[in-house]
């Protein structure tokens, strides 16, 4: 019999593995040196159904709204919404209660895919609106507030703006002055803060050197995935309300509509317990998180010719490293950590992306920093940096009419034709190519590449075809 998911979960335990990936609490260790040990040993029996006393996630009257309430007092906002749909869950309700049928919708192109399933659902239009490029990494930075009024003037008739910040990378949009741009022009400002969730935090206990939340500059609805860098486990996340232009009605409406019908209480518990964790201990959290990257980063730079990401906008939780200059890409240096034991979020490119969270000890940083130094030990330095970001994830692809009917065709002959299925390299889940967008060799390309290295790509058949127009 083939292994089963159970099993494979037991061996990585027993590895006893260094996570610099998400979800936040890197395992059982933040709940069991702060008093929810317990918890774990009877969390079998915790998991019930709306009995008597549980109160209800779309009717909430007791503990659930009691913990909504310690949300919206930690992010200082009018109202927070629990979500067991994860981060998409939130997105996808938030759009559909301020984005009428059919109408248009300003969003950041590259946006995670379940925004791109809201706008199916309800015949949305998107006006994409192009982020700036990190050209010494070769990635995705932010979306600039030109760039959002550009796309406003020209679609007066669109009735949300859309962005992702922080993206993947963990770069920040100026989200102040977007906000300025979106609300002096009527319209209704939604942050994607899926990574971003800790912000509010550093800001809050007064650590600095680390981006604002978008709670913090003017931005009416922010969706944070809780279970991505604090305690709470995968799935869990939150939807905050911090302006008075969105009418709850509709969005609690739209959140029945999406949401599962049976929430996991146990998830549920544990946002209770990364609520109380922010309340109680907060302060302690975050300076240490924030005293343990800088440790990482004062040490990785001692590393000659390893090259880390340090922009202006960086949320500073997501290391982005590039070792390159020791003629290795990014699959094969994640290939020799996971070998030492350690387990990344992303590789993009010559690039590793490690994702901290707050559930992680120096400890977790003294291994990752002894990786480096290892690698750059058994190999030998060339001396220059080799820039090997693939062009397809960058590249703007032109736009015509979707497509009436559809067709699937082999990769090596979808070159030129008009895309009909978003394809969607998982992780980190942003569409490299949308329905209506023209397919060219290079996005093709990227696309063999990663599925030759056995990665992920949404939208292409097991057999190696591509959705397209006839």
């Amino acid at each position: 019999m083939n292994k089963g998911i159970r099993q494979f979960l037991e061996e990585h335990a027993a590895l006893e593995p260094v996570s610099f990936h998400m979800p936040g609490h890197k395992g059982s260790r933040i709940y069991r040196e702060n008093g929810y040990g317990e918890f774990l040993d009877i969390i079998m029996d915790c998991d019930i159904t709306e009995i008597p006393g549980a109160d209800n996630l779309f009717q909430t009257e007791s503990i659930i709204a009691e913990t909504m309430e310690k949300y919206r007092q930690l992010y200082d906002v009018k109202k927070s919404y629990l979500l067991v749909n994860g981060s998409s869950g939130g997105l996808i309700s938030a759009i559909l209660a301020t984005v009428g049928r059919g109408k248009k919708l300003v969003m950041a192109r590259n946006c995670h895919k379940s925004v791109f399933n809201a706008l199916s659902l309800s015949d949305i239009a998107p006006v994409y609106a192009y982020p700036e490029i990190i050209d010494e990494f070769g990635v995705l930075g932010g979306v600039s507030a030109q760039e959002i009024a550009k796309c406003l003037d020209e679609n007066q008739e669109a009735d949300a703006v859309l962005i992702p910040s922080p993206n993947y990378y963990g770069i920040c949009s100026d989200i102040k002055a977007i906000a300025d741009e979106v609300h002096k022009r009527g319209k209704i400002l939604i942050v994607d803060q899926a990574h971003g969730a800790h912000l509010k935090f550093f800001s809050k206990y007064g650590v600095c050197g680390f981006p604002q939340a978008a709670e913090e500059q003017g931005a009416d609805l922010v969706i944070n995935s809780i279970h991505k860098t604090l305690a709470s486990w995968t799935q869990s996340a939150l939807l905050n309300v911090c302006t008075d232009r969105t009418d709850l009605n509709v969005l609690e409406d739209k959140l029945q509509t999406i949401e599962s019908s049976s929430p996991s209480y146990p998830m549920m518990a544990t946002l209770d317990i990364s609520a109380d964790l922010l309340l109680e201990k907060g302060e302690e959290l975050m300076r240490a998180w924030a005293e343990n990257l800088d440790f990482f980063y004062e040490e990785a730079k001692k590393i000659p010719g390893l090259v880390i990401m340090e922009e202006e906008t960086l949320d500073r939780t997501k290391m982005n490293i590039d070792m390159s200059a020791y003629n290795i890409n990014g699959n094969e240096l994640e290939e020799l950590l996971m070998k030492r034991g350690i387990f990344l979020e992303l590789v993009t490119g010559n690039i590793i992306m490690c994702m901290s969270g707050i559930g992680n000890r120096r400890c977790d940083y003294e291994r990752l920093i002894e990786g480096l130094k290892a690698t750059a030990a058994e190999r030998k330095m060339s001396g220059e940096r080799e820039m090997r970001q693939p062009e397809a994830l960058t590249e703007r692809l032109e736009r015509t009419e979707l497509p009436k009917e559809k067709i699937y065709v082999p990769i090596d002959e979808a070159s030129g034709k008009v895309c009909a299925a978003s394809i969607i390299p998982y992780p980190p889940g942003v569409p490299i190519a949308c329905p209506g967008e023209i397919l060219t060799a290079e996005v093709l390309e990227y696309v063999k590449a990663r599925r030759a290295a056995d990665e992920k790509v949404i939208g292409i058949t097991a057999d190696g075809k591509v959705c397209v127009g006839k």
